[in-house]
């Protein structure tokens, strides 16, 4: 029999970036938990939810530098919660889209803790509205494919991912030339529009729009870092007809978030 475990553990999305796209679920379970288990990418204003005395712990991840291990924060979500704290376990964008939510929810039920899962606005929804594009059209593209450029066990499926309508691929920044290279090489036309996002909904957002041919290079000569997300499809060519959108920009003004080498997800 499992013994009984007051604490609480809520895998709970922070959105992707902009603190004014926090959850109203997101900002009370804050302001009430004892436990935040934040990432990397997380807002500052958005960790000023937290009430007083809560514990902040930092487990973020940063590919190519200092990282926590993903089975040492499975350990710290869990022993927070035998303590009987009410745990949020803050993870940018959506827990359940590329955010690992999926390994730490089994690692939890594995070990008998109650959670709950709350959903944040994905970065693949958010960060190409916030650069005037829509990733969907009733004339352009019904159908819109998300994926990761890294990938654990293998490399993603570029065939399928080429013949894509509307492409949003996470984690790009530091990997564009081979990703625009595995794409073309496997029948997306180089012609084909193309964005690349920095910092989506962030106060510092900054976007560079081509082909996918030119991406990258233009991507590299503009000196875009990460986080980044690249868009391929006709869609970007929108963008063009949205100058209100595009003027506009970022809706915050806020902290900056510094820029960091992309982490391998899931």
């Amino acid at each position: 029999m499992r013994e009984q475990v007051k604490g609480r553990v809520y895998l709970v999305g922070a959105g992707p970036g902009d603190p004014e796209l926090l959850t109203l679920r997101a900002a009370r379970l804050l302001k009430e938990a004892d436990t935040v288990v934040h990432d990397r990418l997380i807002h500052p204003a958005v960790l000023e939810h937290a009430r007083p005395h809560a514990r902040l712990i930092y487990v973020g991840k940063e590919g190519g530098g200092e990282s926590v291990r993903q089975e040492d924060i499975h350990t710290v979500l869990i022993a927070q919660a035998r303590l009987g704290r009410r745990v949020v376990r803050l993870k940018g964008g959506d827990p359940f889209v590329f955010g690992r939510g999926g390994e730490e929810a089994l690692a939890l039920e594995e070990a008998g803790i109650p959670y709950e899962v709350v959903p944040g606005l994905s970065a693949g929804i958010a960060v190409p509205a916030s650069a005037a594009i829509p990733v969907t059209h009733r004339d352009v593209s019904g159908e819109v494919t998300f994926a990761t450029a890294h990938r654990a066990g293998g490399a993603p499926d570029w065939a399928f991912l080429a013949r894509a309508q509307t492409l949003v691929l996470f984690m790009a920044g530091d990997r564009l030339e081979e990703v625009v290279s595995a794409l073309v090489s496997h029948g997306r036309a180089a012609s084909t529009p193309a964005a690349v996002v920095e910092a989506g909904t962030w106060e510092h957002q900054r976007v560079v729009e081509s082909t996918l041919g030119n991406i990258a290079l233009e991507a590299r000569r503009d000196a875009i870092g990460s986080p980044a997300l690249l868009v391929v499809g006709e869609v970007v060519a929108l963008r063009s007809r949205l100058p209100s959108l595009v003027a506009r920009g970022s809706s915050i003004a806020g902290h900056a978030l510094p820029r960091v080498a992309e982490a391998g997800h899931e």
